[in-house]
Formats: C-alpha cells, structure tokens, sequence
C-alpha cells in the first residue's frame, strides 16, 4: 500500500484531517494529507463503474464510497455521493441530491441538505445545518492554502456560498443568501467594525446579506453598490429555539 492510500483511508476513517486547530484555535492546513489527495489524482486512471454507477467515469481510486447500515449515516436514495477519502460520521444526514467531496470532513449529527455542496478538504463541524443549496467550496492547491471550515452548531441557510477558505466559528448563524469569500468585507454593526481580511466570522454571530455603496464619483452617480454581508447581532436563546431541529427528522 502507497503513502497516498494510507492517508486516503485515514482521512477516510476520521483519523487525519486536511486541517486541524492549534490551542489558540486557529486553523492551518494539513500540507501532507493534500499532497496524498494530488497524488492520488495522479495515480488514478479513467475507468467505467459499470454495476455499480452505470454511464459514469471517473478515476478508478476514488470511487464513491458504499454505506451501510452499521455506519449509522442516513444517505438518502435520490442522487448524493459521497467520494472515497471523505469522512462522514455517525449521525449525519445526506438529503439527495448533494455531494461530499475527497478529503472533505463532516462530523456528528450534521445536516447536509438537498443541492448542498462541501467541496473538497472542506472541514465540517459536528451538528452543523447546511441548507438547501448552500455550496462550500473546495481547495486541493496551493497545498498550503487552508480550506473552508465549519465549526460545531453553525447554521447556514438557504443558498449560502463560503468559498476560499473563510472560517466560520461555532454557533455562528448565516442567512440565506450570504455569500462569504476572501475579498467580500464584512461588517460587525453591533460592535462597530469592519472585520479584518481573513478574520474569521466570530462565534454565535448571525449574518445577513447587505450592500455597501461604490467609491468613485461615476459609480456613485450611477447609485452603484457591492456586496457585502453584516453581522446584525448575536445569538440568544430566541434565535436558538427558531433554529432547533426536530429530533423526528434523524
């Protein structure tokens, strides 16, 4: 057995991670797990999945994975797919159809929706809610790039977007139709402040889309705006009764 599939089946099994937390509970990528994913890609070679996955091709060491009832995962029948190399764990819901990517990781108890999206390496909390086509976008390279992540109790709505590697802190709460990435600002309007760049979304914050007027004398004539998303307030214990799942639904 190679490097690459010893990592492979330990990220598989939850054992490595694409990125992990320090004490101070700062994030960073996991350079060799990536590396083993890429050099997987490379390993692999076309091939039909006729029996199992009739009319589809993709690389022979990266199939999509088989559940069965002893993983006490709830993959509903309608069009998901879980690829090899991707952790799901015990307690998670996978609504059709939606798709969980190689070295992506989502842990206990959490909702993936329908048309949800956690793309590759993405690193997904425990109790986590992704709504109806929320789409979390993957990253392979630069290796040292770290991925989107997700951390416990986070709810994110309808359509939400969250692409390179924004990090969302636990409990955080974003409406439907946010959209996060690198380059769109975020402001804090209960404290006053614009976030800074690569700052994490904090902890219990709830974030709703918004606008923000463009510089320049032609687009302000224009009435021109840009997207931005504005942390509106924190949880409290009215928003966490609204936001409950109904125990029925696992």
């Amino acid at each position: 057995m190679t490097n690459w599939q010893e990592v492979l089946q330990q990220m598989e099994r939850g054992e490595v991670r694409a990125a992990t937390q320090d004490e101070q509970g700062n994030w960073h990528a996991n350079v060799e797990a990536k590396q083993a994913i890429l050099a997987a890609f490379k390993a692999g070679e076309n091939t039909e999945f006729d029996g199992i996955y009739e009319g589809f091709v993709d690389k022979h060491n990266l199939p999509a994975r088989q559940f069965t009832r002893d993983d006490a995962v709830r993959l509903v029948p309608g069009g998901s797919s879980v690829r090899a190399g991707a952790y799901v764990a015990p307690g998670v819901i996978v609504m059709p159809p939606a798709y969980i990517n190689v070295g992506a990781y989502v842990g206990k108890g959490t909702m993936v929706d329908s048309h949800a999206l956690v793309g590759s390496c993405a690193q997904i909390g425990e109790n986590v809610h992704l709504s109806a086509a929320v789409q979390i976008g993957g990253v392979l390279e630069p290796v040292g790039a770290s991925p989107v992540i997700v951390e416990d109790g986070a709810f994110l709505g309808a359509g939400v977007v969250v692409v390179e590697g924004v990090v969302i802190k636990k409990g955080a709460v974003l409406a439907p139709g946010v959209a996060l990435s690198a380059s769109i600002p975020v402001f804090d309007l209960v404290n006053n402040r614009r976030l800074e760049k690569g700052e994490p979304i904090p902890e219990r914050a709830v974030v709703i889309p918004g606008t923000r007027p463009v510089g320049g004398e032609w687009a302000q004539s224009q009435g021109l705006n840009m997207a931005c998303a504005l942390i509106v307030k924190y949880r409290d214990e009215q928003s966490d009764a609204s936001l409950e799942l109904e125990e029925a639904l696992r």
